[in-house]
């Protein structure tokens, strides 16, 4: 039997968030491996995979996690490419492999294996698509992984939007304090320093101090960056993930190039955006 002590413990919301990534993933699989004319080699990307199996907050039973539905999912995807920083979980993850000989894991720096391992194996001349998980636990990821996978054309894209983290490390409501490596932080997620725009407003001010803005309009300027600097075509709203108290952990933004991938999450994602309220 598995050791219960190496999965990671997740609220509900975690829940919700793997049921979303499953029906799109199936549906995801299901379009591209039909397609023909010309036929298409997809893939599945999961940049922060974890040990493939969680714990449920709420019931204490082992939920699959993201790498292990993907795994599961009918007609299958050609490749798995399946990243984590922490070798106890790399270690699980090969486990759950098995002899499978296509998929791929990977141990270490997601934006650095991304950008030099994987994500030249997906090019759009090439006939390759990928679906790619990014689901980071805070501002570890590099907005240049982000743009890169817009401009190549051939991904669609799940995004851990964590304002938990950025709200406790980066916008406070006095931003003379906060320390200068967690700006840095905030700054290779965003991309840039223009977040400081965002999230700051003198206006209705009398003495010209900046306020904090709310979480909602961090995430719209983020959804239009992903348009605007980033390239994909297609950026629905996010689903706001509300923990039990109904605050928000994280936004989850979907990105891709196409109508149809933007029409099915919109779908999937009306089901679960007021779950928590």
């Amino acid at each position: 039997m598995a050791n219960l002590l190496q999965f990671e413990k997740i609220g509900y919301w975690s829940e919700l968030k793997l049921e979303i990534l499953k029906k799109y993933a199936k549906a995801y699989s299901t379009i591209l491996g039909a397609q023909r004319n010309p036929s298409l080699y997809h893939v599945y990307i999961d940049a922060f995979a974890g040990a493939g199996m969680n714990l449920s907050r709420t019931s204490g039973d082992l939920v699959p996690g993201s790498p292990r539905n993907a795994l599961a999912v009918q007609p299958p995807f050609r490749d798995y490419y399946l990243i984590d920083i922490d070798a106890g979980k790399v270690g699980s993850l090969k486990k759950l492999a098995g002899e499978q000989s296509n998929v791929h894991i990977f141990s270490g720096d997601c934006n650095q294996i991304l950008l030099k391992e994987v994500f030249p194996r997906v090019r759009f001349a090439d006939y390759r698509r990928a679906l790619c998980i990014l689901d980071p636990y805070g501002l570890h990821l590099d907005w240049n992984v982000i743009q890169t996978a817009g401009q190549m054309r051939s991904i669609d894209l799940f995004l851990n939007f964590p304002v938990v983290d950025m709200n406790r490390n980066v916008l406070w409501r006095d931003p003379t304090r906060v320390e200068p490596q967690q700006i840095a932080r905030m700054n290779r997620f965003w991309g840039d320093e223009s977040w400081r725009g965002i999230a700051y407003s003198t206006t209705g001010n009398l003495f010209g101090y900046p306020e904090k803005e709310a979480n909602e309009t961090v995430a719209e300027a983020f959804l239009h960056r992903l348009r605007e600097v980033a390239g994909f075509n297609r950026v629905p709203r996010p689903v706001p993930m509300r923990n039990s108290k109904g605050a928000v952990i994280y936004y989850l933004f979907f990105a891709s190039q196409k109508n149809t991938a933007e029409n099915i999450v919109e779908d999937i994602f009306e089901k679960y955006r007021r779950r928590g309220e």
